[in-house]
């Protein structure tokens, strides 16, 4: 019987795990980074040991850290989460040597399936060959052999850029998998993205719990995902869960597993089998009814599963908030969770908590949105809603992103394929503010001003407050009357620090409002508070290369020094920031006059990087 468990990882995924050991009366042991010492993971747990010595975005790959973590912490079992170590055989075989419970899958099985290049050919899919490939097999995919999310993976639609393509992803899946093994496959546009929950005990059951979508994806992340996949005709749907069930068996799979698809023209095409939770599977628990983690736990304390597995029931969709800012080409932000928390009714995983901070070593996922619902029309404006509705104070997030997808014609039709993004990024993220924001955050200012003597002026002179929406100003103008505040347009029905309530043609509107120091949120709308007369502000020489966003210099380009020759779109600099890699190109063709950074270099957002002169 297991009484201790491990969460060999962090963040999300542990706390996700540790719930469902609460609730089964299970010790739990959470390891942790120095960045991480005062994370959400590390503080629920009952018991935390520091992972020492190791940089902060390495040290979870150490698996002889966290055995002996295990050990010394008195677990009695290791359950790997998702990402990091969970598909590495040598870690769970480590874990087994030491005389402790694996919650997964067998070393022989993640061997055989964690390599996309072994499952594929176990499948009898050998991937492309590089040397022979030539225009007619274009595009392609770069994908890591190992891992997920996203990583290591880059779309080729010419041969010249083959080989600079596959460096970067070599780099990007040992930073993020320790596996720098990459393979070519080729890259099916306007397909859907589904996959098939497994689940096998140790007596040769084996479950296929239904499909799901996952096919809303920017840059291979997945963003929006849900059970089961919409649309598929009941064929097609046996066939990829009977798929499913045959690759289990063909490794004799014990445990929690994904297998995905590729569906393009009612054809299934293999993809992979992720030998481990999935973070989307919370739709399928609510579908099904079922706590996988509890599952896997008893799986792994040698219970058998039921001969079938329980029917499904309603509609389940997944949003996954990220901090990030689209503005800036997507870069991941950092700073101070204020707050966050979302209408009752929906679920809500998270490894955050008001006050955090949000650094930059690690994934930029804040949390994950769940909606049930007994349809999908239902879950879909349920979830919308929820997100809507949602308080985040902090950094700026992909929300606005969320609910547009949620709500735009091709999802609510079920017509969406992963080109979806690639069709309606732009449209998806243009801003639009609420123009009632700033007068409310002004508002809501100078009520705090009141109490505190600030009302000195002639109360016919206009008061003036300018703030950020999205990176554009905002001026607005308001009075401070005898009978309270007064604008031009609007009836100030109520005003103070954190509510304002307007009426607009008749219509009242109400505006929960927050500040945490220059940082104004507004409802859903974020603003920053600006000076009423602009600072100067300082100047960069034509062609400076800022930093955008916080994180690690990891590459410079090989032979660049100051006075070299660089092409307009050439890299000089690679950042690494939350295990994502984000190529710095000279902006125009000239010579380089400065390169002030070095390799393995901290920067902030604006630090300089470079500076190109034009030609």
């Amino acid at each position: 019987m297991i009484t201790s468990v491990l969460a060999a990882n962090r963040g999300e995924i542990a706390c996700r795990v540790f719930r469902t050991c609460r609730e089964a009366g299970i010790r739990t042991v959470a390891v942790h980074s120095d960045a991480d010492a005062n994370a959400l993971h590390a503080r629920v747990a009952d018991t935390a040991v520091r992972l020492p010595g190791a940089a902060p975005a390495d040290t979870y790959l150490r698996a002889d850290l966290i055995v002996k973590a295990a050990v010394t912490a008195g677990a009695d079992a290791v359950h790997p989460g998702y990402g990091f170590l969970s598909e590495n055989a040598d870690f769970a075989r480590a874990v087994l040597d030491a005389g402790l419970v694996w919650i997964g899958p067998p070393p022989e099985a993640i061997e055989a399936m964690a390599s996309k290049t072994r499952a594929k050919a176990l499948m009898g899919l050998p991937p492309l060959r590089q040397d022979a490939l030539t225009e007619a097999d274009l595009p392609v995919l770069v994908k890591a052999a190992a891992g997920g999310g996203g990583r290591g993976m880059r779309v080729v639609r010419r041969l010249d850029e083959l080989s600079a393509a596959m460096d970067g992803a070599r780099a990007e899946a040992a930073s993020a998998f320790g596996d720098g093994e990459v393979f070519v496959e080729p890259y099916v546009e306007n397909g859907r993205h589904v996959e098939v929950q497994v689940l096998a005990d140790a007596h040769g059951t084996v479950w296929a719990l239904g499909t799901r979508d996952c096919s809303l994806q920017r840059r291979h992340q997945k963003v929006i995902e849900e059970a089961p996949a919409p649309g598929l005709s009941e064929e097609l749907t046996r066939e990829l869960c009977a798929l499913a069930v045959r690759a289990a068996r063909a490794v004799d799979y014990v445990g929690a597993g994904t297998v995905e698809f590729l569906v393009a023209d009612g054809r299934a095409h293999f993809l992979e089998m992720n030998t481990r939770l999935q973070v989307e599977h919370p739709v399928t628990e609510a579908v099904f009814g079922l706590d996988l983690v509890a599952e896997q736990l008893r799986i792994a304390e040698g219970h058998a599963l039921a001969p079938e597995p329980p029917r499904a029931r309603g509609h389940a969709v997944e949003a996954r908030l990220y901090a990030e800012d689209p503005a800036h080409d997507w870069t991941p932000q950092t700073g101070t969770l204020h707050r966050l928390t979302v209408p009752d009714g929906v679920r809500l995983d998270t490894g955050c908590t008001d006050g955090d901070e949000i650094g930059v070593h690690y994934d930029p996922m804040l949390a994950k949105v769940v909606a049930h619902a007994p349809t999908r029309t239902e879950a879909v404006r349920k979830l919308a809603g929820a997100l809507e509705r949602a308080t985040i104070h902090g950094p700026v997030t992909n929300r606005d992103l969320l609910i547009r997808s949620l709500r735009h014609e091709e999802f609510t039709s079920a017509r969406m394929t992963t080109g979806f993004y690639d069709r309606h990024l732009t449209t998806l993220t243009a801003p639009a503010p609420d123009p009632y924001a700033p007068l409310a955050a002004a508002l809501a200012d100078a009520h705090g001003r009141s109490r505190f003597g600030g009302w000195r002026n002639l109360p016919s002179q206009p008061q003036v407050r300018r703030y950020a929406v999205g990176g554009e100003p905002h001026e607005v103008h308001y009075r401070h009357t005898r009978t309270g505040l007064t604008a031009d347009g609007v009836r100030v029905v109520h005003a103070d620090a954190g509510l304002v309530v307007l009426e607009v043609e008749g219509v009242r509107r109400r505006f929960e409002v927050a500040r945490y120091d220059d940082q104004v949120h507004v409802n859903a709308t974020t603003l920053t508070a600006l000076p009423r007369f602009p600072e100067p502000v300082a100047r960069h020489a034509p062609g400076s290369l800022l930093a955008p966003m916080p994180g690690t210099v990891v590459r410079i380009a090989n032979g660049l020094v100051t006075g070299s020759s660089v092409e307009a779109g050439e890299p000089i600099v690679w950042l690494e920031a939350m295990k994502m890699q984000h190529v710095i190109t000279a902006p125009v063709t000239g010579t380089l006059t400065a390169l002030p950074v070095t390799t393995g270099q901290q920067v902030q957002v604006g630090t300089l990087l470079a500076v190109v002169q034009a030609a």
